[in-house]
Formats: C-alpha cells, sequence, structure tokens
C-alpha cells in the first residue's frame, strides 16, 4: 500500500499558515482520539509513522486487554493518512493540522482491529453489489460545569442572571443564546473541520442539546462524527464548560442518543429502498428484519459501557424495543415520513457513548445481513409501542448480557472478522472488571446502614 503524501496545494497552505505539526490521529475502539504528531515539513515530505497495533483497542480506563489479542511480540502497525481529511485544528493556538489515518497491518493489509477498518469492511460489501449506504446521524449531548470531583454529580452551568436550568428549555432557544458564544466556536470549527451540520436544538434534559450532521457517506460522516465530538469537548473546555457524551449522566433525566438514519442508493442514485411505483421495495423489508435480527447481537458495538444501558428507560424517549413503524418515536426502528426517494429507517437505539465507526458498521452491517438472507420483519408497530406488552426483553438490559449475546451470536465475527469479535470483547470485560471494582453511592447510602 503506497504512502500518501500531500498534494500540491495542501502543501502550500501548510507552509503558508505556518503550521508547525500535524496530528496523525485515528479512533481507538472508544471513540478516543489516539495518534502521533509529525513536524508538518517532514509530514510534507512522506514520512511514516508507526504505533503499536495494540493502541486502537485500548480501554477507557487507560489498560489494554492481554496481548494474544494484538500479538504475541507487540507488533507495530503503520499510520497511513487520508489525506482528504487533512485540516487545520480549530482549537489549537499554536498552529496545528490533523489528519485521519487508517492502521495497516505489515503485509499492507487494513488492521482489523481499528474501528475505521471495521466500517470499511461492511462498505465494501455494499460496493460489491454496486450500492452505497447513506447516513445521517443525530447526536445528543450534554454541557455541565467543570468540577475537579470525579465522584460529584453534574450540575448545569452558570447562565445570564446566574440561573442554572431545570430542564424546562426544551426546544426554546433561551439556553442557546445563553451559550451563544461557545456554539459560535463550534460552527467555526465545524466548518473548518469539513462538518457538514444541518439542525441544532435544545433537547429535553437539562442544558442537554442535539446536533444533527447533513446526510452523506457514511465513512465520510464516522469521520465527521468522530472529529465533531473531538470539537465538542475541546470547545466546551475553552469556555469554561463540561460536553458530555455519556448515555445516562443524569438520574431521572433523558439519556443522549445517536439516532442513525440510513438508506441505500445504487449506482444510477435511486434509493434502493423504493419501486419504481414509490411503494417499498423487497430491499427496504430485508434490510428492516436484518436489523431485527442482529442487532440485539451487535449492542455492544453501540452500546458499548454499562452506562449505556441506563438510558433504556420506558416512556423517557428511549427507544426499548426492536419493533419498527411509520413516524413511531415509541419503537426502536422508526420509519419517518418522507417520498420515496428519501426512504429510510432511524435506528434509534446507539447512544451518544457509541464509535461512530462501531456504531455506523453495526447497524448497516445488521441491514446487509438482512438483504442478503432475505429476511422478513414483524408487522410494523402501530400506537405506542410502550403501552402495548411489548418491552425490552428482546434487548440485552446490562453490558454482560449484550457481551454473551454477541459471543454467542456469529454477526460480528462475519463482519468485522473473529479477530475484531475476541479482541473488543477483551477490551469490554477490562472495562466491567475495573467498573465491578467500584463501590457506588447507592451501596453507601442504602447498604451502611443495614445490620
Amino acid at each position: 500500500m503506497q504512502h500518501p503524501v500531500p498534494s500540491a496545494e495542501q502543501a502550500q497552505w501548510l507552509n503558508a499558515d505556518g503550521v508547525r505539526d500535524v496530528e496523525l490521529a485515528f479512533a481507538d475502539v472508544t471513540g478516543f482520539a489516539r495518534g502521533k504528531t509529525l513536524p508538518a515539513k517532514a509530514f510534507i515530505k512522506g514520512q511514516q509513522l508507526r504505533i503499536a497495533r495494540a493502541v486502537a483497542i485500548q480501554s477507557c480506563v487507560g489498560e489494554f486487554p492481554d496481548y494474544r489479542f494484538y500479538g504475541e511480540n507487540d507488533p507495530d502497525v503503520t499510520l497511513l493518512p487520508d489525506m482528504a481529511t487533512l485540516r487545520r485544528v480549530p482549537w489549537a493556538d499554536t498552529p496545528r493540522a490533523l489528519v485521519l489515518c487508517d492502521n495497516v497491518d505489515h503485509d499492507g493489509s487494513l488492521s482489523p482491529l481499528a474501528p475505521r477498518s471495521a466500517l470499511k469492511a461492511v462498505l465494501a460489501r455494499y460496493a460489491a453489489r454496486g450500492w452505497t449506504p447513506v447516513v445521517a446521524p443525530e447526536l445528543e449531548f450534554y454541557l455541565f460545569a467543570p468540577d475537579a470531583d470525579a465522584d460529584a454529580a453534574f450540575q448545569s452551568p452558570a447562565l445570564r442572571g446566574s440561573r442554572r436550568e431545570r430542564g424546562f428549555d426544551a426546544f426554546s432557544f433561551s439556553t442557546l443564546n445563553d451559550h451563544e458564544a461557545f456554539f459560535d466556536d463550534i460552527y467555526s470549527g465545524c466548518e473548518q473541520l469539513g462538518i457538514q451540520t444541518d439542525t441544532w436544538v435544545h433537547e429535553m434534559g437539562p442544558s442537554q442539546f442535539e446536533i444533527n450532521l447533513m446526510h452523506g457517506d457514511a465513512l465520510a460522516l464516522a469521520d465527521q462524527t468522530f472529529l465533531f465530538k473531538t470539537l465538542l469537548k475541546e470547545t466546551a473546555l475553552r469556555h469554561g464548560l463540561r460536553a458530555v457524551c455519556m448515555a445516562k449522566p443524569l438520574a431521572g433525566e433523558p439519556g443522549s442518543s445517536m439516532h442513525i438514519h440510513q438508506s441505500v442508493v445504487d449506482a444510477s442514485g435511486r434509493n434502493v429502498f423504493s419501486q419504481a411505483n414509490g411503494e417499498a421495495s423487497h430491499v427496504f423489508h430485508h434490510y428492516i428484519a436484518g436489523l431485527q435480527r442482529y442487532l440485539a447481537e451487535l449492542m455492544p458495538l453501540y452500546c458499548p459501557s454499562p452506562n449505556s444501558y441506563r438510558r433504556f428507560v420506558k416512556n423517557l424517549a428511549a427507544p426499548v424495543n426492536l419493533s419498527w413503524g411509520v413516524d413511531n418515536r415509541s419503537v426502536g426502528l422508526r420509519v419517518p415520513v418522507s417520498g420515496p426517494e428519501a426512504r429510510r429507517v432511524e435506528n434509534r437505539l446507539p447512544g451518544c457513548d457509541a464509535n461512530p465507526y462501531l456504531a455506523l458498521a453495526a447497524s448497516l452491517g445488521a441491514g446487509l445481513l438482512g438483504v442478503e438472507e432475505e429476511l422478513q420483519p414483524s408487522a410494523p408497530a402501530v400506537g405506542n409501542v410502550f403501552s402495548s406488552g411489548e418491552d425490552s426483553s428482546e434487548l440485552p438490559s446490562t453490558l454482560e448480557a449484550a457481551l454473551a449475546g454477541m459471543r454467542a451470536g456469529s454477526a460480528c465475527s462475519r463482519l468485522f472478522s473473529a479477530e475484531f469479535a475476541a479482541a473488543y470483547a477483551a477490551v469490554k470485560e477490562v472495562e466491567l472488571a475495573s467498573f465491578q471494582g467500584e463501590i457506588t453511592a447507592w451501596e453507601r447510602r442504602f447498604l451502611a446502614t443495614l445490620a
């Protein structure tokens, strides 16, 4: 695999802007940015960088699974920059650039441990059919006041007049105005990073917001979502705020999701979910059936932490099932009202804590398996599924149960390789061991007084 170099135009702006360093970055399995920094002059000349293969599967607590999941000799991978992603870093005081990279093994193939590789593996299966997925993520997040005490509950930041929001501003503009300087910098950063934003809205929780990204190519949108979450946290810190993408940061308040709208087009740009007469196609129904059949098995990829499962609470706008229906927010798989050319399905299960590459890979992969196997979906749900007797019994309610389901099934290995499936599960086991080693406030509050 030939190592790329910047184009003449890219080299020119790097020099003209006085860019000192270039960050060669990639997302690990938790969605955290990792990589190395290279002097801009060396980057322009095409200098290669390598990094330990295991870095892609570093856990959120900083520990690694056993070496057998990444190579007994602790090998390297080459960081292969995708020059289409080269951008100026918006939050840096010293002129700096970044470029997103693939992890390449010594044999020249993409390392199966890297999340970007997992998404590319699914997209290659679509490409073999002459198809291209079109996606549009919706990300919810909270803004909190900074707090050095990691054991303290999150608190909404002080607003104009020194008040703190109590959760009554949903879909209003007042709190957006309170954070005008912050959102101005987010808009500017998105423009610099090539992130195509659509709608902003104040969501249901106190200081909870949602951004919708413009629909487009799945790999490009995964890159944009990864960059947006990095931009979000860096910009919040510069404004004395804390941006939190946990699935359930506040007890009793709505969780934060990453809904994924998805459709598929052929080489001519025609939406394969619709027939020529405008009716839903067989492919559309097979796709939904694949989501229903395989999403539970792939749940650790888009609900990756113990906290993820706290979000699934009835009547708090969180999906607790794999039902599907038209314009119905009580189902996990919602079909928005649209014309035939825009027919799509909205997967409402992923949380904002998900790695965007893996969440997209799992959702697109599950749908594709349904098409390949010509599965048939259930009847569309009508009315409020929360009150119809359908519940979350078809979905795992803990990360332990979700991992057991993933290991018992074959979808993860079939889509992303057995090596990835084993390594990902091993990372989650490391994190679970750390989580289970903690004594919670609930235990201290209620159990300490028992005889």
